[in-house]
């Protein structure tokens, strides 16, 4: 039976890189977005002239009722979901004493409770099926955490805590959580901090360059396959050495 795989903030960067290389993988992809409509509806129609089940789906994870309104178009396109991806985030710099209440809120809501939602609205029939597979993306900064990213790195940390604890509770039902920690990914996200210190986190990545989108999808579809089928509540770091 094809796998389904639902991935959050999957039409650019990190997430756009994990859809495609599920769908090469053989599963079908629903791919949620937020606002970049295009990229996504482009995503979706290379993927089928290629001859594999995609489509898009615009929902905010931090609202329950329209994430879990979107998953279930997914599923009754393609049938259950089997593997889900929580790629959506957002992050920001502030030093600790200037973050607002409202993006301390924002940023928690996206980050964590968007993964809560997700996780509620696909556990039902995984746990029906005693079989699933979850990968939270997390960050190095959740690992080690990053000056004046506090609230970013602390999403990220809560999403290492989440994934341990239920892959604990879960793994007697057949259901595998584990999470991927990208180091500095070349993404729209990181372009903001400028080509000077591009350079330079490069240059302290011990392999000697930043990760691509695909090396994360790489590590995100080991999870997800069979070869992985005894690792659950696992921390994958992926980011050339950089935390070492």
């Amino acid at each position: 039976m094809k796998r389904v795989a639902f991935i959050t903030g999957g039409s650019r960067g990190i997430g756009r890189a994990v859809a495609r290389r599920l769908a090469e993988e053989g599963c079908a992809v629903g791919i949620d977005y937020l606002q970049a409509r295009e990229q996504a509806q482009a995503l979706v129609s290379e993927l089928t002239a290629r001859g594999r089940p995609a489509m898009a789906v615009q929902a905010d994870v931090a609202d329950q009722t329209a994430i879990t309104a979107a998953i279930r178009q997914v599923e009754e396109a393609f049938g259950p979901v089997s593997l889900l991806v929580n790629n959506a985030g957002i992050a920001g710099q502030h030093q600790f004493q200037d973050i607002t209440s409202s993006f301390w809120h924002r940023i928690f809501a996206v980050n964590v409770d968007g993964a809560y939602h997700t996780i509620q609205a696909v556990l039902p029939h995984m746990l029906h099926e005693k079989a699933g597979c979850i990968v939270n993306i997390s960050s190095i900064w959740g690992q080690r955490g990053a000056s004046c990213e506090t609230a970013y790195s602390a999403t990220k940390a809560a999403l290492i805590g989440l994934t341990r604890s239920l892959a604990m509770e879960l793994a007697p039902s057949g259901i595998r959580v584990n999470c991927v920690a990208p180091g500095v990914i070349h993404t729209d996200m990181v372009e903001v901090l400028g080509q000077e210190t591009l350079c330079a986190l490069a240059e302290e990545t011990p392999v000697g360059r930043l990760g691509t989108p695909e090396d994360i999808a790489a590590a995100v579809a080991f999870l997800a396959g069979d070869g992985a089928s005894f690792i659950t509540g696992q921390v994958l770091t992926a980011d050339g050495g950089f935390i070492l």
